[in-house]
């Protein structure tokens, strides 16, 4: 066990036994790492664990304090969806309802991005420009798909420190996440093929669907555990499922995580099918436990698993550097990748590995993690304190987003119109569902740490909310 680690349990003990009571104040980090003789960061990873936990919450500038029990609100049920094929039409409402995304005056709880001044930005500039200045002539052609060696070892390092074994032949580096996940998505389906999502699920894969004439099938998934995984062999005896496309760590829109059995059984179950896995992992970096969870490749053996990521959430939104680690798919993608899109920005490669290469990174995420679990602690009392009685809401442990389940009556499609009056942005349910089914839920963002703002756009909705059930 490490010291941080050894330090939140002993913490966590003495709430168990009373010593610390509901709504007492912990020692300051500097309190706390004077009479344990650790390090400050030792005493912040301790917090950080106890408070993705949730036995703790921060408060800006007053520390860290013992939550009350029962204090969290009741989280939404597994969903229920209806094990029947649907055709997809979902891109024309997205466009609809996310036209407004990118005004700045609007506070962005629909965003898909934490704030841009989460990142640091500068620092990637100067690797940027350094990249540039330096980058040899043949450099610029040699790295067409798969991509830059150097970032491609980079980023297999990253998979070995977790102990995930992935060839750095089987990587290929690409424009974001999206593109990967599109690639993957071609490469193991014809027009007509059915496909596993989850429910509710990313309005962009829905979108990829409906592009290439694919149809859906939505399996039950639990808030806090992810996808159903019986449910999803019941799916397979039914329907002839081409491929899954999946999120198990911190899913967007519910932040779920399944659980390390639960991944592989998920991945046995996959293998013995042969029907591969399209497995969207945007979000693991953004972790607020005491470890970075693993991706369900790490359990694969046949190859099935394209693992999916991106530098978009954690490091460089904008910069739209992707990947997948394609398994037995990778020359296939490879080729996908020059026909489509030919190649990835070199200099931005470049420059990338060039700061992973440094020890910013880590350092970087840490921070990044800190503000996020912070933010998300923040929502959620707000969400407490302003919505209608009997709203339900996840309590994720990583990413940046959570889903808030109304009362019936609450149509959120009204809200977000309402809302946009107001000048804020929110991302109706009616998005991640290939049925609409869920009208009265929310996506909303809590990466942006404006909170005087975000907590008046959060009253605001509440408002809203109890105004549309009144009526």
């Amino acid at each position: 066990m490490k010291r941080y680690e050894a330090l939140a349990q002993d913490l966590a003990d003495s709430i168990a036994s009373g010593t610390f009571r509901p709504g007492d104040r912990l020692p300051s980090v500097r309190e706390t790492s004077e009479s344990r003789r650790v390090s400050p960061s030792t005493v912040f990873q301790a917090y950080y664990l106890l408070e993705a936990r949730g036995l703790v919450e921060a408060r800006a500038r007053s520390g860290y304090f013992v939550r009350h029990a029962g204090s969290r609100q009741p989280e939404p049920g597994t969903s229920e969806p209806q094990p029947r094929e649907h055709e997809v039409a979902i891109s024309e409402l997205v466009f609809q309802v996310l036209s407004h995304a990118r005004d700045p005056s609007l506070v962005p709880l629909e965003s898909a991005f934490p704030s841009p001044s989460l990142f640091p930005l500068p620092k990637l500039g100067l690797a940027l420009g350094k990249a540039a200045r330096h980058l040899a002539p043949w450099k610029s052609v040699e790295d067409l798909s798969p991509g830059s060696a150097g970032l491609r070892r980079q980023i297999g390092l990253r998979y070995l420190a977790m102990g995930c074994s992935v060839d750095v032949q089987e990587l290929v580096v690409t424009n974001g996440a999206m593109e990967a996940l599109n690639l993957c998505l071609e490469a193991v389906t014809r027009p007509g093929d059915l496909v596993a999502v989850e429910s509710p699920t990313f309005y962009a894969a829905l979108q990829a669907l409906e592009r290439l004439n694919l149809r859906a099938v939505e399996v039950a998934t639990h808030p806090r555990l992810g996808v159903d995984v019986h449910a999803l062999a019941a799916v397979l005896e039914q329907h002839p499922v081409k491929a899954c496309w999946l999120m198990p760590n911190f899913q967007n829109p519910l932040g779920s995580l399944m659980s390390d059995e639960s991944k592989r059984e998920l991945v046995d179950l996959l293998q013995r099918h042969e029907i591969p896995l399209i497995e969207d992992d945007v979000y693991a970096e953004l972790y607020f436990g005491a470890h970075k969870p693993r991706p369900a490749k790490f359990w694969d053996r046949k190859g099935l698993v394209m693992h999916c990521s991106s530098f978009s959430k954690s490091l460089a939104p904008g910069y739209r550097v992707g990947w997948t680690a394609a398994g037995r798919f990778a020359p296939v993608i490879a080729k996908r990748k020059l026909m489509t899109s030919l190649a990835t920005s070199v200099p931005v490669q470049e420059g990338l590995a060039d700061y992973l290469g440094r020890s910013g990174y880590d350092r970087h995420l840490r921070q990044l993690r800190h503000t996020l679990v912070t933010q998300r602690g923040n929502v959620a009392r707000s969400i407490a304190r302003h919505f209608p009685t009997g709203t339900r809401v996840t309590h994720p442990e990583g990413g940046y987003f959570v889903w808030v389940e109304l009362p019936e009556l609450a149509d959120a499609l009204e809200l977000h119109r309402l809302a946009l009056s107001q000048d804020i942005s929110v991302a109706p349910g009616h998005l991640f569902s290939a049925d609409r089914r869920f009208s009265h839920h929310l996506r909303i963002n809590y990466g942006h740490p404006d909170n005087e703002r975000v907590e008046g756009a959060i009253q605001t909705l509440g408002k809203i909310a109890r105004a549309l059930i009144s009526r």
